[in-house]
């Protein structure tokens, strides 16, 4: 009898008041100490191995060798190649020259921004659900494995998703009767800044679309909304024009096949399977009229794109995670409501366990992740192999040509070494891996050298020898040397040949 009364007291309590499980957060200190306990919890997930083993892959090599030419010789580069990323090349050249080069700080700008939207957020599933939603949100953004990877990535999607986790921010904020003219003039601000590292981010537009008309907003808002996300587009549509100019960039991208639908299938499975949970209502906002959309809207509008050309990578969408990890919060706060009235004290443990478990059941994929063979190469590793290959007299080649990203990021491993095939430098012609002369003059140039290195990738990597330049290199190699000395390691090989004839 007094179990019975002490349970149908604690069910009206919550049916009538506030929850009795979550902590008081209406101060904004207690708001902020809320925000900052995800944000810490990524940035600790991102700090955790952040070298990789000082490893170092072929697209951050890219960002690495590019941040530190000079300002004009970057406006020169993105004239050729790479105009999608420039604004976030300068980022990095402005961070270099602070800092110096090294792999913290090419990748701690990506730690800092996932801690950003980790906090984002937080705040939307708070906003939207209660303290736990909001919490379970936010420490779930970086237990996700595709976050977990460009987490550490000196790429520019981790500022994206930062972007994306303010401007949804500012649109909730709006949603609720917040939205002053500053609230909109700062998310125009965010979506610009976004699309600029990344236009492929302006498809956020269409989801927050959906979630206007879900969420039935009024006609104030669907003004200024649109007034908003039209500068924003106007700011980024000559960039994203320019670019469709350097579109061969993106060729090496396969054609969108049924196997590659299986991960965002999956992803929207269990996006569809929290907003059940969730019980969204036309009308009203909730974390599955905001999460939703933002999870699968961007991943089909990707689909449709790549079914005109192929652009199918999950990292041009990684921001659309956020609506993952915010409809997993509400998941989470769904099972802390149902659970509070009768099992009160239990109900507090439901996230720190579910968060235990789910940090022991992706702790494999954690662990690979911060491992060096989490991409397909190491710069840094087969230049090591190359400072203890004797090079006297000489030569280096590169087969393709972009792996001469190794001595660009390594210099001092190649001291000695004349390279052979190369005309102009990637920094005097605007390009990322130099122009290169002639099949005759490359072949002329090997034939002065009694010995000569080759760097191109391992063998499980490798692609076809394609092109008369590199076809001239190996013909020639082949023919008058042989190999004395042949090194894998970490997706790249370095050859050493000494001349027979």
């Amino acid at each position: 009898m007094l179990l019975d009364r002490r349970t149908r007291t604690a069910r009206a309590h919550f049916a009538n008041g506030p929850d009795p499980v979550e902590p008081r957060t209406a101060s904004r200190r207690h708001r902020l100490l809320l925000y900052t306990l995800p944000a810490l919890w990524t940035l600790a997930l991102g700090l955790w191995g952040l070298s990789r083993q000082d490893s170092l892959w072929r697209d951050e090599a890219a960002t690495w060798q590019v941040a530190e030419r000079s300002t004009a010789e970057i406006l020169r580069l993105l004239e050729n190649v790479d105009v999608v990323h420039g604004l976030y090349y300068l980022f990095m050249h402005g961070l270099f020259e602070c800092f110096g080069p090294g792999t913290t700080v090419l990748r701690l700008p990506s730690v800092l921004a996932m801690a950003v939207a980790a906090a984002c957020v937080t705040a939307v599933g708070h906003r939207l659900a209660g303290v736990w939603a909001g919490l379970g949100g936010g420490l779930t953004l970086g237990l996700l494995p595709a976050v977990q990877f460009y987490l550490q990535e000196g790429r520019p999607y981790a500022l994206v998703a930062a972007g994306a986790g303010i401007s949804t921010l500012l649109l909730v904020a709006a949603l609720q009767g917040r939205g002053r003219t500053a609230h909109w003039v700062a998310y125009g601000g965010a979506v610009l800044l976004s699309g600029l590292l990344n236009w492929f981010s302006l498809m956020i537009l269409p989801a927050h679309l959906a979630t206007l008309a879900w969420a039935r907003a009024g006609r104030r808002v669907w003004t200024r909304w649109t007034a908003a996300s039209a500068a924003a587009v106007t700011g980024v549509l000559p960039l994203a024009l320019f670019s469709r100019g350097q579109s061969g960039q993106v060729s090496w991208i396969p054609p969108l096949t049924w196997h590659m639908l299986i991960g965002p299938a999956v992803l929207l499975a269990i996006g569809g399977a929290g907003a059940l949970v969730d019980r969204p209502q036309r009308g009203r906002l909730s974390p599955a009229v905001v999460g939703l959309p933002l999870l699968a809207v961007p991943q089909v509008c990707l689909i449709g794109l790549s079914l005109i050309q192929p652009l199918f990578l999950d990292r041009y969408v990684l921001f659309s995670l956020l609506g993952l990890a915010l409809l997993a919060g509400a998941a989470v706060g769904g099972a802390v409501r149902a659970a509070a009235p009768r099992f009160p004290r239990t109900a507090v443990w439901i996230l720190p366990v579910v968060t235990a478990v789910a940090v022991v059941a992706l702790l494999p994929q954690s662990l690979a992740k911060r491992s060096p063979e989490s991409r397909v190469d190491d710069v840094l590793a087969i230049a090591s192999e190359i400072r203890r290959i004797d090079r006297a007299g000489a030569g280096v080649l590169y087969i393709p040509a972009a792996r001469r990203d190794t001595r660009l990021v390594s210099p001092d491993a190649f001291t000695g070494l004349r390279d052979l095939a190369l005309a102009k430098s990637p920094s005097g012609s605007g390009t990322l891996k130099g122009v290169e002369a002639g099949p005759d003059r490359i072949r002329a140039a090997i034939l002065t050298r009694r010995r000569v290195l080759l760097v191109t990738d391992a063998r499980p990597v490798a692609r076809p020898v394609v092109g008369g330049r590199d076809t001239a290199k190996i013909s020639t190699l082949e023919e008058y040397f042989t190999v004395v000395e042949d090194r894998e390691v970490r997706g790249r090989r370095v050859r050493v040949y000494e001349r027979t004839a």
